[in-house]
């Protein structure tokens, strides 16, 4: 045993130097882009996706924040913003806007508390800056199944919701599709199209 132990302590020193059990912590958005289920490429097949909300009955969605005032548009001031904020009250109930899952439940740098849904269309929304959310990865949920709470966590100074829609990782303006003082769904047809690495999306 006593010529063994300088041999284990030569492997675990080995170890220790190749990272196996490095003990430096990730970073919250590290951890949070570590954790987000992979979803499928709509592209992968593709280089057109076309979801027509046309024929969206009623009941296959959902507005996100119910009497919302939009108080800052997708890009606004800010060329980086790559949402539409939504706003009532501390605690209101967010919802999700159509059926899904939930790829990403937790707290991420700038966002804060946020919840990702990545939907059967193609289509992926986020709901950012929550109180509190109230689903988990993997969890499945309909139109207006309330996900989340409104809060001003991450990039904040106000309780809003910071909601987005994106295709294929690609963000664009949710006014596109919804008519935020109205609280509706637009009728329209929605043509995202890839060519060399770039994604054009379209409504008419």
């Amino acid at each position: 045993m006593k010529k063994r132990f300088p041999i284990i302590l030569l492997a675990v020193a080995s170890l220790l130097l190749a990272g196996c059990f490095s003990s430096k912590k990730a970073t919250k958005g590290q951890r949070g882009q570590a954790t987000i289920l992979a979803t499928e490429d709509p592209f992968k097949s593709t280089d057109e996706v076309t979801i027509n909300f046309k024929k969206m009955k009623e009941k296959e969605w959902n507005y996100p924040l119910e009497d919302a005032k939009l108080i800052s548009p997708f890009g606004g001031k800010r060329p980086n913003h790559k949402g539409s904020d939504l706003k009532t009250k501390a605690k209101d109930k967010v919802r999700a806007a159509f059926r899904g899952v939930v790829t990403f439940s937790g707290e991420m740098s700038g966002y804060g508390n946020v919840v990702f849904i990545s939907h059967e269309t193609g289509l992926e929304t986020r709901y950012a800056h929550n109180s509190k959310n109230l689903v988990k990865k993997g969890d499945k949920v309909k139109p207006g199944d309330v996900i989340a709470l409104e809060g001003k966590t991450g990039n904040a100074t106000t309780e809003h919701v910071h909601f987005e829609t994106r295709i294929g990782g690609q963000a664009f303006d949710s006014e596109l599709i919804f008519n935020h003082k109205k609280h509706e769904l637009r009728e329209v047809k929605l043509t995202a199209t890839k060519k060399n690495g770039t994604i054009d999306i379209k409504v008419k």
